[in-house]
């Protein structure tokens, strides 16, 4: 790693910085006024300065991007670029730029009429080409590289194509067999028909195995027969249905012959070409959200309605001419967990975007810090740079450094999915598991910390920032409930921890080999060198997984020789799965995050990498209480840890706007808080 200034040093630096940063606005005001009567001279009035006139970047943060992205820049900047050729994207100047951004201003219908006219659009440029009859790693690479731009432009947009694409295009490329795959794939990607996917209901979302919805088989005429037998049955914020969709996956409890196969999916039309609901269908409108009001979220019930014994997708099971089962997977549990495969590229879509709207608030947050000034320290100073205050410093840099790091492990997750195997669906389903819950819920920190580091601007729409919680706050429980997600995380984990103490096997896979060797020994009195030691950072990462993974067994055992039956003695052990999961993930993104950094060639980004990770990981021992709960740090040690934030945070700082610049995401698709925010607001900028 490379070196770092002592604490005195790094305080005459900053000192040093401030200064300079305070000559070259003097200098700019002098100019200013030079040659202006002083009746009418502003040398008292604020202007706004660009950041990267004042700021000494260190680096090229455009070869830092392609490690943050990851993939297919290209691809990405053509779709940004096309999305700026159509005034279908609100396209608006304020000042001397042009920003784009969803007008969530408009009513609830409005915006649907806009996602699908964005769609269209979309659609006539060849945006999803391949996006289903092209199953190539490559090819799957650039189909999310192009999902995730649509993601950072528009919640709506991307959900709407996410459930016709990733979910109802998804089912029938996973479920289906070549006779679904020859009919309905093409035309998917063309939009002849529009899929919607019909599996939460209003009396169960993450428990799918408990839906309500029944269909049987009538070998007499050779169909399939759904129903929705009660009001909790009902098929309930389905994307897509309540205006646009033609065809749905429809998820039902499937009974043969009296018996009950358990849930199985199968295609229904709900509307015929001209838009009409087809017979035996009811859908109603699930009305206005906080957020996602571009997408038609409908509920659907059905009554008796009969469909083609082909329209089974069959992949997994399927049912002959006279009413027979047949399935080569015989054990029920693995059979759902079949039928669960389309959610894993949820999940995964999920993680990636959430990630993307953290970038984008903390480029418009740190831009914005880095031009606004509050306070002088003197009188007749200059005021103060809002994040040359340590205190600003604490709210935003700690975010960026977790942003950065997660992004590493949102690469690594993509990667793996698009190489998915039968081998590893317990790897993807684990980590997107872990990566969705903990990525969405580090986007709405994000948002609100950056909304009020905006101060009264981050109220403001075409600031984004704000209107963005809103509309993400919902990734929170769709695609899995958050909690529920890690605790299937944790159960997971101790699903492979018991099997292997019971075989006397050693623990492989999920990144767990390390519980193979001996326990990691913590020094008793932790120091800066020590905190900013890779080995140690992975050392107390490891320890504290592992300890919480052996007290987790150690619990439910206990439980269960009390009496209590295994799944409740889960239930009741909540908090140490809770905490195991998160250490679970957190050393995960740590582990990616050091894999990724020994690849980069020593240089200034291999150093920057290096200090944002050390930031990434103490942020995480001063947070999790964990550390000090279960003993891995004392008292004394948390205060040194504390004080290390802080001095990380002001060696991050000079890298705060490469580091946001690295992110790839085009200035117009920021907003006017990120730029000339006095221009945006003066009086010329009024309409009139």
């Amino acid at each position: 790693m490379a070196s770092f200034s002592s604490s005195s040093s790094a305080s005459t630096d900053s000192t040093n910085r401030l200064l300079r940063r305070t000559s070259v606005l003097a200098k700019q005001l002098r100019q200013l006024s030079d040659g202006v009567p002083s009746s009418i001279r502003l040398s008292n009035c604020l202007h706004y300065s660009p950041p990267e006139i004042s700021e000494k970047i260190e680096f090229d943060f455009g070869e830092l991007r392609p490690l943050m992205d990851g993939h297919n820049l290209q691809n990405r900047d053509w779709l940004f670029n096309l999305m700026l050729q159509s005034d279908l994207f609100c396209l608006k100047r304020v000042g001397s730029r042009v920003f784009a951004a969803p007008d969530f201003n408009q009513s609830m219908e409005h915006q649907r009429e806009m996602t699908m006219r964005r769609i269209e659009y979309l659609l006539s440029h060849g945006v999803f080409r391949g996006w289903l009859t092209e199953t190539d790693p490559r090819s799957e690479m650039k189909k999310l590289a192009l999902f995730e731009t649509i993601g950072t432009y528009d919640h709506s947009l991307a959900i709407k194509l996410g459930v016709h694409f990733f979910l109802w295009g998804g089912a029938i490329q996973f479920f289906g067999t070549k006779r679904h795959h020859d009919k309905w794939l093409k035309a998917t990607e063309n939009y002849t028909i529009k899929g919607c996917f019909a599996m939460s209901e209003l009396g169960h979302g993450s428990n799918v195995r408990g839906i309500e919805t029944i269909t049987t088989y009538d070998s007499k005429t050779g169909e399939f027969v759904i129903n929705t037998p009660c009001e909790s049955a009902q098929k309930y914020w389905i994307g897509g249905a309540a205006n646009h969709a033609t065809h749905t996956i429809v998820f039902s409890q499937l009974h043969i012959n009296g018996s009950n196969q358990g849930v199985h999916a199968f295609i229904a039309q709900i509307r015929d070409a001209e838009g009409n609901v087809c017979p035996n269908i009811r859908i109603a409108d699930c009305g206005h959200k906080i957020g996602l009001n571009g997408v038609d979220n409908g509920r659907i019930w059905f009554d008796n309605l009969r469909i083609p014994r082909e329209n089974l997708l069959n992949s997994v099971a399927d049912v002959s001419p006279d009413g027979q089962y047949l399935t080569a997977i015989k054990d029920p549990d693995r059979r759902f967990a079949a039928f669960m495969a389309p959610l894993t590229s949820g999940r995964v879509n999920l993680a990636i975007n959430a990630l993307y709207i953290s970038k984008l608030s903390l480029a418009i947050a740190v831009r914005y810090a880095l031009t606004r000034r509050a306070f002088s320290l003197a009188p007749n100073e200059p005021e103060v740079l809002l994040l040359d205050y340590p205190s600003h410093q604490r709210r935003l840099l700690p975010l960026l450094a977790k942003t950065c790091a997660m992004s590493f492990s949102g690469n690594y997750l993509k990667a793996a999915y698009v190489k998915r195997n039968p081998e590893t669906i317990k790897i993807i389903h684990v980590l997107s598991s872990a990566l969705k819950a903990t990525f969405t819920w580090h986007n709405m920190k994000t948002l609100q910390e950056c909304r009020e580091a905006c101060g009264g601007q981050g109220l403001k729409t075409e600031n984004r920032i704000g209107n963005l919680k809103g509309e993400f706050d919902v990734q929170s429980t769709f695609e899995g409930d958050n909690n529920v997600l890690m605790q299937q995380v944790s159960k997971i984990l101790l699903a492979e921890y018991t099997m292997a103490l019971k075989k006397e096997m050693p623990l492989k896979g999920l990144g767990l080999e390390h519980m193979n060797g001996p326990r990691p020994i913590i020094p008793g009195q932790l120091t800066m060198s020590t905190l900013r030691s890779s080995q140690f950072q992975i050392d107390i990462f490891r320890l504290r997984e592992r300890d919480l993974l052996k007290h987790l067994a150690d619990e439910v055992s206990q439980l269960q020789t009390q009496g209590q039956i295994k799944e409740y003695a889960f239930i009741l052990s909540y908090q140490l799965a809770e905490d195991l999961a998160k250490a679970f993930t957190e050393r995960t993104i740590l582990q990616n995050l050091l894999e990724a950094e020994a690849a980069i060639p020593t240089g200034p980004i291999k150093s920057v990498i290096g200090l944002v990770r050390t930031l990434y990981v103490v942020t995480i021992l001063e947070e999790d209480p964990s550390f000090l709960r279960y003993g891995y740090v004392s008292p004394a040690n948390d205060a040194v840890v504390r004080k290390e934030v802080m001095k990380l945070c002001s060696e991050v700082r000079p890298h705060a706007l490469a580091l946001v610049s690295s992110f790839g995401i085009p200035d117009a698709f920021l907003s006017p808080l990120a730029f000339d925010w006095v221009e945006a607001n003066a009086w010329s900028s009024v309409p009139h």
